[in-house]
């Protein structure tokens, strides 16, 4: 019990910490309620590395290699780091690419969601109710046996891959070669960004302290529902507690619907972009934070992930299914009713086709 404790309290603690790093980076330079996102952070790394054109959202951000790297120190430290892999990695590039599809129409992924609330975004309430509902939809799968089966202990090379390849984007991030982009000043997120050293020991920071407590937002919801454990509920919390007061202390809060940073007003497709990643995230058994902490400590099926994510971003804004302050796009809803309907597809196969394989050979 008084582990159980120890383990709660180390976990709000942590997401205080987070919270206040993460209001405090856009208050030193990042988008308004936008301190910390991975999908979005990913999106304008893609951009940076030329993977797509769309000149507002074009920068290698500090923050996702401060992540992968802290969680990679933290766990080797710990002699948590294995690689390890081999677990339906093509299912999980697809969902990868779905969970993004979803978070760029909602303009955000979990961690920005709850930041999005602390500033006062109410939009993220429809978000919410659709992030919730999608995790009950994989939960239902969960309960019935979906799997996408077990991991395999790989050659140390393997794990080592992208924390290797974090280090080499953040080199080009550092020297900036010509085939690097930078969003010019003014032109949109992309050029809105705190100080490389602030930005990437803010992401170490993040990432040994989201190695060392497990923190997730889908698993928190998760665990929830199906074994009424609220640890990992309180990290989020304690982020949307430190980062509410954060905001106010520093004047980055502003409630209401309209006008808000980086934001559209349409509640259906903010709510089904936020089922589409909840349902994704399930499936994959962790959010796009955990994700990148998981590639941090050596999970070579989890950086199969992360570049799902990073493609999906890059299609969303080659063929035009990125919403903006505008709203959703026409091909974005297509995309995100295309993508319910494909993570649904995998839910069943890696639940009831196996299942009945293995009841005919029985």
């Amino acid at each position: 019990m008084a582990e159980k404790k120890n383990d709660k309290l180390l976990i709000i603690i942590a997401g205080l910490i987070i919270g206040v790093i993460a209001a405090g980076l856009a208050f030193l330079g990042n988008p308004k309620n936008m301190g910390f996102c991975i999908a979005c952070f990913l999106r304008d790394t893609a951009g940076g590395l030329g993977l797509h054109r769309a000149a507002p959202v074009q920068y290698i951000r500090p923050e996702i290699i401060g992540i992968v790297l802290g969680a990679f120190g933290a766990a080797f430290a710990k002699k948590e780091f294995g690689s390890k892999g081999g677990s339906a990695p093509m299912t999980r590039f697809v969902l990868g690419f779905f969970a993004m599809v979803g978070c760029l129409m909602f303009l955000g992924c979990p961690f920005r969601m709850i930041l999005r609330l602390a500033g006062g975004d109410l939009n993220a309430i429809f978000g919410l109710v659709g992030f919730v509902i999608g995790i009950f939809c994989g939960i239902f799968f969960l309960k019935n046996g979906y799997s996408l089966k077990r991991t395999y202990s790989l050659t140390p090379a393997e794990g080592y891959i992208f924390p290797i390849m974090e280090v080499i984007v953040f080199v080009l991030l550092l020297a900036k070669p010509a085939f690097i982009f930078f969003s010019e000043e003014g032109a949109g997120p992309g050029a809105m960004h705190a100080a490389i050293g602030f930005s990437l020991a803010a992401g170490l920071i993040v990432g040994v302290l989201a190695q060392r407590t497990r923190l997730c937002m889908v698993g928190g919801v998760r665990d929830l529902a199906l074994f009424k454990e609220t640890r990992l509920l309180w990290g989020f919390i304690a982020i949307f507690v430190a980062a509410l007061i954060t905001n106010l202390i520093l004047g980055g809060f502003k409630l209401g619907m309209t006008e808000q940073p980086v934001a559209h007003t349409d509640g259906l497709w903010n709510c089904l972009g936020m089922l589409l990643v909840g349902f994704a995230c399930v499936l994959l058994g962790g959010c796009p934070l955990r994700q990148l902490v998981m590639s941090g400590e050596g999970n070579a099926d989890s950086a199969v992930t992360v570049l799902g994510l990073i493609v999906g971003a890059a299609f969303c804004h080659n063929f035009g299914l990125a919403s903006s302050g505008e709203g959703p796009t026409p091909a974005g809803k297509i995309a995100v009713i295309i993508g319910i309907a494909v993570v649904a597809l995998i839910g069943v196969v890696n639940t009831y086709v196996k299942a009945e394989k293995a009841s005919e050979a029985a």
